[in-house]
């Protein structure tokens, strides 16, 4: 009778830990994509607008997009040289990140991308922020 209480207790403890250990914890993230440079505004815009709402539709907050615009790669990249770079600053768990993932893999115009996770976020600089002189 003690044994099958203790093997009971024992389980349900592990259960409730498993549990709480699952819960989706919202993190910051930084999330900068390259796609293909023989896209055109309108692709590129799209490009932007769907990602935006996958990061909002799956349980995710996007803070900050930058578009950097076309850039050259250090290094070719499939057979391109330049990419255009969109930067995102967002909210999410990790179910957010899993949609962003299954999302990219698939998508035939992002030919490289990187999710960063930070502690806090820094929504005030910009790393290619245009400046305009007079």
């Amino acid at each position: 009778m003690i044994i099958s209480i203790a093997i009971i207790l024992y389980y349900s403890i592990t259960h409730f830990l498993q549990l709480k250990l699952t819960v989706n914890k919202m993190a910051f993230y930084e999330n900068t994509v390259i796609a293909r440079q023989d896209l055109g505004e309108k692709e590129i815009k799209v490009i932007k607008e769907k990602y935006n709402e996958l990061i909002n539709k799956s349980s995710g907050k996007v803070i900050k997009v930058e578009d950097w615009g076309l850039l050259n790669l250090a290094k070719k990249i499939k057979k391109y040289k330049k990419g255009f770079y969109i930067h995102y600053k967002f909210e999410g768990s990790s179910e957010t990140i899993n949609e962003i993932q299954k999302k990219i893999k698939v998508d035939r115009a992002i030919i490289r991308h990187l999710i960063v996770k930070y502690k806090r976020l820094d929504t005030k600089s910009e790393f290619f922020k245009k400046i305009d002189k007079k």
